[in-house]
């Protein structure tokens, strides 16, 4: 059984960064993610798409951003335990204390006063396209519901479907590599960001995207490969066939809390409650960090994920070192982590 500061669940931007801010305070970290490599969603599902909204970063694509974390986390002590899934948690005494008690699925133990939920979205898989039996015999010969490499849509006839940012985002992107790009949705209005819209918008008035509202999947046709596909016109149910090579289905995640459910946390809906002050959940020691948590005006954005485990941390260490005071300092003028990172003064 392996005893650490802080058990992190998820290894995505927020669960990296809480290596970093643990760190600092001289606490080590065991993370657990179910994926096979760090990154959560950024690294699994899209990696190559432009992230414009960290600070002081103007562009960095999502997996240059978890490359840039694991790079800042180096000089700390941690555990990163990949391809298995937190499945049990209890409540323990362990040397006349209490701690937290965590399973996996590779009949791991680890123990802890704190653990940190950095579970995104918790466990997702891809909405299916309606109406088309079986679309995932044609996966990565011509169907995929995520962009994991650009140059894989180099001058072939790409059609996106969805109405959300990521349908926005890619075809805006897509654009500039593809033979064609068609983004296909059931009516002529989106959910995505209001500038990303009117790029796509400019693009089709320079017949650089073809826009085809209202209109759904009707089939996929071919053998070893996409080879065309029909779709069919909302207002006047017409057939219409088309030539295409790559298929990209953009229509959200069905997310899943797995265990977290059997965890008897405060919940709202699909997410973990927690308070303000330190975004502890309804079990003391239990923190909830990153999209997976919900509170008065929660935004789901990396960055108030980042802020939200920094507080977090600092309840950590008032847990484990109970009456003393957290050892706060600016990063500036922290002695102790320059010559962590080499800085020579």
């Amino acid at each position: 059984m392996n005893k650490t500061d802080i058990i992190v669940i998820g290894a995505g931007p927020v669960g990296l960064f809480t290596v970093f801010e643990a760190g600092l305070l001289g606490l080590n970290c065991t993370l657990i993610d179910n994926l096979d490599k760090p990154g959560g969603q950024c690294a699994e599902l899209y990696p190559e798409k432009p992230i414009y909204d960290i600070p002081g970063v103007p562009f960095q694509t999502a997996q240059e951003h978890v490359n840039a974390l694991l790079e800042q986390i180096k000089p700390f002590d941690y555990e990163l335990h990949l391809s298995e899934r937190v499945d049990t948690m209890e409540e323990i005494n362990h040397e006349n204390e209490t701690f937290w008690r965590v399973k996996t699925t590779e009949n791991k133990e680890f123990i802890s006063k704190n653990i940190f939920i950095a579970a995104g979205a918790g466990s997702f898989e891809p909405r299916r396209p309606p109406n088309i039996e079986n679309p995932d015999k044609f996966i990565n010969k011509g169907v995929e519901y995520a962009v994991r490499s650009i140059d894989k849509y180099r001058d072939k006839n790409v059609f996106i479907f969805g109405g959300g940012d990521s349908a926005l985002d890619w075809t805006v992107e897509l654009s500039k590599t593809a033979k064609s790009i068609s983004l296909v949705h059931r009516r002529d209005a989106f959910r995505g960001a209001q500038h990303t819209e009117e790029l796509m918008r400019n693009l089709v008035k320079k017949d650089k995207v073809q826009l085809l509202t209202p209109y759904l999947i009707d089939s996929i046709i071919g053998n070893d490969c996409v080879e065309s596909i029909t779709l069919k016109n909302f207002e006047t149910n017409e057939i219409e066939p088309y030539d295409a090579n790559e298929l990209i289905f953009l229509f959200g995640l069905n997310k899943k809390l797995g265990p977290i459910l059997e965890w008897d946390l405060d919940l709202n809906g699909k997410k973990i409650t927690v308070n303000t002050e330190n975004y502890q959940t309804s079990k003391d020691g239990i923190f909830a960090v990153g999209d997976i948590n919900d509170y008065p005006g929660k935004l789901d954005l990396i960055l108030s994920g980042f802020h939200e485990t920094t507080l977090a941390v600092q309840e950590a260490y008032k847990r484990i070192f109970p009456g003393e005071r957290v050892p706060f300092g600016y990063t500036t003028s922290n002695s102790k982590l320059q010559e962590k990172l080499g800085v020579k003064k």
